[in-house]
């Protein structure tokens, strides 16, 4: 082994901004510490995320059972829960709850005022038939389309919760061999570009077009596709959920959190275990999410553990609306591929800024820092193979050939990144960052006090001020 300190100089003109911003008032920055930078971050919109407002705890406790749930995974209990529900909502709100057993169910839609009290010893099953997902126009993997419902929705809702120490096991079992077979057929066409999209999965949790939602304590199991998406929303929280998707094999892109064109949202104490990225922050794909033009911003995540994923916390690959203000401190990734990820691609467009990530502990993970503006080619372009020209064709599939116009409006951008105080064993790289070319570079990163046994240090080009400082990489020969 050798070991490798790597320093940054810091030019005089640094030195003298450090020095006017240290004097200056600190508020809810003083904890965080970014290393010697030209001016201290703002990070003042932190106090202000997360819901703002829960179901009334003490309010009127509705038992599903009486309303025709039964404890028995042979019997579809959707009707009589989605009755218990309803009658709560129309009464003013409060918590709906269950009798310890095994409920099988389809789509449930929680409403305003509602907490959905999935208690211990109580074991949602979802049914694994999609007839039971009556299908809606939403946003997956970046395109609005015709989707199905999710096992637990929260669709134009306020102040709505699920909550308790229970589990909701989706049973998506069904949906990753559907995709893994379609994707074999699809690839030989020249279609991987829109398998995706066409193998309709059923995701675990769906929040969308809401306001002051809490996710809360309960364990989320073997999701179809995305465990837990949080689309056109603000002031949610997430806190303290198991999400455990390498249950019974191997779910392709099965998420554990996706926050998609949201804002003030709040992750904490969450345990993720999936088979794509880990926590993800999304806001569009290509020319249907450039049209929509929403951005994801203000996201806190904090006190959580990533195992088995692609990455701790990922930026894109669905950029287009524009990614800012995202916060990660106290966090572990055990098995991760890789600590911060940021990934878009040349159609996609956006600008994915002030990004903070520090107080880390990892271990066999692949690489600390991935920045790829283009990522996976074979999925990110769409080009349409000649047996298909001159044919009727879906909408989403029009949707996604649609070009981006002028195609400068398709290039993404990464900027105002910080990393620091990250320590780490058995790291396979240390950093990949690369820009696209001379003029389109990644710019103004910053990564400060890392310690970490690694086996390779990786690349780092066309950058615009990438700043190590205080590295310590301990290298295999």
């Amino acid at each position: 082994m050798k070991q490798i300190y790597i320093r940054v100089a810091v030019g005089i003109w640094l030195a003298t901004a450090l020095l006017t911003s240290c004097a200056e008032p600190g508020t809810v920055t003083k904890e965080f510490d970014w290393g010697p930078l030209p001016q201290r971050p703002d990070l003042s919109w932190v106090a202000h995320v997360g819901s703002r407002v829960a179901p009334d705890e003490n309010g009127r406790t509705w038992l599903a059972n009486d309303f025709g749930a039964v404890a028995d995974s042979t019997v579809l209990s959707t009707e009589g829960i989605q009755r218990a529900i309803d009658s709560c909502a129309v009464a003013g709100g409060g918590r709906v709850t269950l009798m310890p057993g095994r409920y099988l169910i389809g789509a449930l839609f929680v409403k305003s005022g509602v907490d959905l009290h999935v208690d211990k010893g109580v074991t949602l099953l979802a049914a694994t038939d999609l007839s039971h997902y009556p299908e809606f126009p939403s946003r997956v993997a970046g395109i609005e389309m015709e989707w199905p419902s999710a096992v637990i929705n929260i669709v134009g809702e306020r102040g709505a919760a699920v909550s308790g120490a229970g589990t909701i096991d989706c049973r998506g079992e069904v949906f990753w061999e559907k995709y893994w077979r379609m994707r074999k057929e699809y690839e030989a066409k020249g279609l991987r570009w829109i398998v995706d999209y066409d193998c309709k999965r059923v995701r675990g949790i769906l929040v969308e077009n809401s306001a002051d939602i809490t996710l809360s304590d309960f364990t989320l199991l073997r999701t179809g596709f995305w465990a837990c998406q949080v689309l056109y929303s603000e002031h949610c929280t997430i806190s303290g959920l198991t999400i455990n998707n390498n249950v019974g094999g191997h779910g392709p892109s099965t998420d554990g959190i996706d926050i998609d064109s949201s804002n003030d949202i709040l992750i904490e104490r969450c345990d993720v275990d999936c088979n794509d990225d880990n926590i993800c922050i999304k806001a569009g794909r290509d020319a249907d999410g450039l049209r929509v033009n929403r951005p994801t911003e203000n996201v806190v995540v904090r006190h959580c553990v990533a195992r088995k994923g692609a990455g701790l916390i990922t930026c894109g690959s669905e950029t287009s609306g524009g990614i800012r203000n995202i916060l990660g401190h106290d966090l572990q990734a055990i098995g991760t591929s890789t600590v911060l990820r940021l990934k878009s691609a040349m159609n996609r467009g956006g600008v994915t800024e002030n990004i903070y990530m520090t107080r880390v502990k990892a271990e066999n993970v692949r690489q600390l820092l991935a920045a790829d503006l283009n990522w996976n080619p074979n999925y990110s372009y769409s080009t349409l193979p000649a047996d298909y020209e001159g044919q009727p064709l879906p909408d989403h599939w029009q949707v996604m050939l649609t070009p981006v116009s002028p195609p400068e409006r398709g290039y993404p951008h990464f900027r105002n990144v910080y990393l620091s105080h990250v320590d780490a064993d058995e790291v396979g790289e240390f950093v990949s960052a690369a820009g696209w070319n001379d003029s389109l570079r990644l710019e103004n990163f910053y990564l400060y006090r890392i310690d970490a046994t690694t086996d390779n240090l990786g690349q780092v080009k066309l950058t615009r001020n990438f700043n190590l400082t205080n590295v310590t990489l301990r290298i295999s020969e």
